[in-house]
């Protein structure tokens, strides 16, 4: 039966711990008093790890020495982060689970659920629709020249424009286009519609040719992927943690790099851009693609919403991050992104 231990020697337990992994060497009631979210006594931290010593969490390597961690220690401490990190894994899949609808909420969560559990900067892209697949077109009439183009994409995608025609459409005439765009453009992806299937339309349209140009710009306009891509991020401050990369200079590339966006966006669409896109992929220093992270890690994984729709997750941190913990974390994350939203897919 495991031994019930107090909150506060609990918190005295984890700082002896993480102080011990920091410095590897023993830790005493002195340093600890330091820490300011403990706020106690040395004489208090002092009976609280004579406590923990009984208990044989803790032990003294040498007389007159502080106390490191023992076996039966450090599995207390893995057994709490198991259960922390569960929690909040837990905790985010019920919140995207909520909240199908609001991607962009379960994105940010995702941010800060990544910089919580690694302690380095994360970003999460939103979506985009490259290579994805026209579902539906519907064509309806708004004014006597005017129409509405609802255009559904896979993942359920749903875009309208409000498209000006020269003339009044029939009903009969307004059936026949929504006929000719669903059976030739059903299933098919921008790079599929080529020039010869757009004349090829616009000739069986026949006076109606410019509300199928319009209707294929719109398409493009939905299915466009440029830089300017919607990028969440968490956790930049943590880069301070870092004395390699807490330097004024690093640190203010790193942050630039973080506010303005614009160089995530292109980690973010080089990405995707790979042809093996799918996996977990690590740079290291010089082969990072954002030239301001040379002294950094940046581990990237792509996650998917189903029907062609992918965005970019990635971790940046030093270059002596543990990769071990941010792979597995950005897997799991990756695989509860895949589950959930391919359910609808």
């Amino acid at each position: 039966m495991a031994v019930s231990l107090s909150d506060r020697k609990l918190v005295i337990l984890k700082a002896i711990i993480k102080n011990y992994l920091e410095t590897g060497e023993p830790v005493g009631s002195r340093t600890l008093s330091k820490y300011t979210e403990l706020n106690l006594s040395s004489a208090t931290i002092r009976n609280e790890m004579a406590d923990l010593e009984e208990l044989e969490f803790i032990f003294q390597p040498h007389t007159s020495a502080g106390r490191i961690p023992s076996d039966k220690g450090y599995r207390l401490y893995v057994d709490m982060l198991l259960q922390e990190k569960e929690a909040e894994l837990t905790a985010l899949k019920n919140i995207m689970i909520e909240k199908t609808g609001q991607v962009d909420q379960v994105l940010k969560q995702a941010a800060k659920v990544l910089a919580s559990n690694t302690n380095y900067a994360t970003m999460v892209s939103a979506p985009v629709n490259k290579g994805n697949t026209i579902k539906f077109i519907q064509l309806s009439q708004v004014e006597d020249l005017q129409i509405v183009a609802v255009i559904v994409m896979g993942g359920n995608i749903i875009k309208n424009k409000i498209l000006d025609i020269g003339e009044p459409l029939s009903n009969e005439n307004l059936l026949k286009l929504n006929m000719l765009l669903n059976t030739s453009l059903i299933g098919l992806s921008i790079e599929a519609i080529n020039l010869g299937l757009i004349a090829r339309l616009k000739d069986q349209a026949g006076n109606h040719s410019k509300v199928i140009s319009d209707v294929l710009d719109a398409v493009a306009d939905i299915i466009q992927v440029d830089d300017d891509v919607e990028i969440y991020t968490s956790g930049t401050t943590n880069i301070f943690k870092y004395p390699e990369l807490s330097d004024k200079e690093s640190a203010h590339e790193i942050i630039n790099a973080f506010e303005e966006k614009q160089q995530l966006a292109e980690l973010v669409v080089d990405t995707l851009s790979s042809e093996d896109n799918h996996g977990i992929q690590v740079y290291i220093g010089d082969e990072a693609p954002v030239k301001t992270m040379k002294d950094c890690s940046v581990v990237t994984a792509t996650y998917e919403l189903g029907d062609g729709m992918k965005g970019t997750i990635g971790i940046i941190g030093p270059k002596r991050m543990d990769y071990e913990h941010v792979m597995n974390t950005l897997k799991t994350l990756q695989q509860k992104l895949d589950e959930i939203y391919q359910k609808d897919g």
